[in-house]
């Protein structure tokens, strides 16, 4: 798998017992015992400020008292409830930044309640029997269309069957999942939990998924609206910026989405290429997962290289000190200059940068480090926008997700207005769903 140009990239660098213990699941499961002792420490607050921070409104003193009286099917109802895709978000949410950071303990003793563990393991021991919490109403004989199976179309697809519509998901990718199959890092979501998840979501029946379908290409707007009552489009951002400097297109310079989607897709991790010196573009989650899943690959030296100083990063500081804690640099205040090499990577150069008047400059002072590839994380763009009205570079939509197309809905990373996070493209897809729904019986 090794390009003829980039010597450094090579592939089985560690041995397979070292890579899978690097990529075992980051947080191990609560069992029944740790699960009541963690739900123990909860004061179940009256107007809880946890409820509030959480994106899906999810009562969580509520699930956490279940949990404690040793009823985690009915702590897992409450969660799925608000959030039918409770069960990943426990893994990827980041809860030390919602919920748990206004706990009331964490607020008074610097530990909070662990309310994603806690959901995980609610959430784990209804998934693990097979069991849908949930059945449909009586048929409406209405049909919609969801276009893009990631975290909001999923929640969209969902509560429209479980109000008795019939949908018809479309997804551009061979699997659905969105980026919970393609898109965070492996050792968040282990022994392929995003399809199980999928698989089991759409046990409640009423749900057909076709794959290989994509806006602009076999699906044109103008047919599914002809088509279709109600339209709801979660497409993402398929596109990634460029660094637009020279030697962006030398070989070893990649996308880090597409990096992160070969290793989740990879069915073994030794015949993954890796760098000797790699360095990452940006300061997302994105750059964050490239970077630790690089070093836990086998890469001798992994740098983050981010413009702003290191509260800007739009990566949490727990995610942060992760990508620190497995020898990840950070180096804050550099941009890119250029990329140097004979037809490959070799060396990145980048620029010191300073803020002044609320702009970003350069300040001159340049340094060099070696890197045999460098990851593009800087951003990522809608690709298609059916011919909608824009906010920004997204699709504008109402607080329901209407769009200014009647009959179409949008949520989840390409609509406007909402953070790019699964939890809130989740509420998103729901909400829409409950807009859809009534639009569709009124007069009924």
């Amino acid at each position: 798998m090794n390009s003829p140009y980039t010597p450094g990239i090579a592939a089985q660098r560690l041995d397979d017992d070292a890579l899978s213990e690097n990529f075992a699941d980051l947080h191990a499961p609560l069992d029944a015992h740790e699960a009541a002792v963690a739900a123990d420490r909860c004061y179940f607050c009256h107007d809880a400020p946890c409820t509030t921070a959480c994106p899906t409104d999810i009562d969580i003193p509520l699930f956490i008292r279940q949990i404690a009286t040793a009823t985690p099917e009915a702590a897992a109802k409450t969660i799925f409830d608000m959030n039918i895709l409770g069960g990943m978000c426990a893994r990827v949410c980041p809860t030390e930044e919602l919920c748990e950071q206004v706990c009331v303990r964490e607020v008074a003793e610097g530990k909070p309640v662990e309310i994603g563990r806690l959901q995980r393991f609610a959430t784990d021991a209804v998934m693990a029997k097979g069991v849908m919490p949930f059945t449909r109403a009586e048929p409406t004989g209405k049909k919609v269309a969801v276009v893009g199976a990631g975290p909001a179309g999923l929640s969209c697809a969902h509560r429209l069957a479980m109000l008795g519509h019939d949908v018809t998901v479309y997804d551009a990718k061979a699997k659905a999942g969105g980026l919970n199959e393609f898109g965070i890092a492996a050792y968040k979501s282990t022994d392929d939990f995003a399809a199980k998840e999928v698989e089991w979501l759409c046990s409640i029946g009423g749900i057909e998924i076709k794959t290989g379908m994509s806006l602009g290409a076999e699906l044109k707007i103008d047919d599914l609206v002809g088509c279709f009552p109600a339209v709801f489009l979660s497409v993402g951002l398929g596109g990634v910026n460029a660094l637009s400097i020279d030697g962006d297109d030398k070989d070893g310079v990649d996308d880090a989405v597409s990096f992160i989607e070969d290793l989740r897709q990879a069915s073994e991790l030794s015949s993954l290429p890796v760098g000797r010196n790699v360095v990452v573009i940006g300061g997302g989650m994105t750059a964050v997962d490239a970077a630790v899943q690089s070093k836990l690959l086998g890469a001798d030296n992994v740098t983050i290289a981010y413009r702003r100083g290191r509260d800007a990063m739009s990566a949490s500081r727990y995610e942060q000190d992760l990508a620190a804690s497995h020898g990840v640099k950070l180096l804050f205040n550099v941009r890119p200059v250029e990329i140097h090499g004979n037809g490959a990577s070799a060396e990145i150069e980048l620029e010191y940068t300073q803020t002044k008047g609320g702009s970003l400059t350069g300040t001159g002072e340049k340094i060099r480090l070696p890197a045999d590839q460098v990851f593009r994380a800087i951003g990522q763009t809608l690709t298609t926008d059916g011919g909608l009205k824009l906010d920004g570079r997204k699709i504008a939509v109402s607080e329901t997700g209407k769009t200014s197309r009647a009959g179409v809905w949008a949520g989840g990373d390409c609509a406007a207005g909402g953070d790019d996070l699964t939890v809130t493209a989740v509420a998103e897809g729901r909400d829409a769903a409950m807009d859809i729904h009534a639009t569709l019986m009124e007069g009924a």
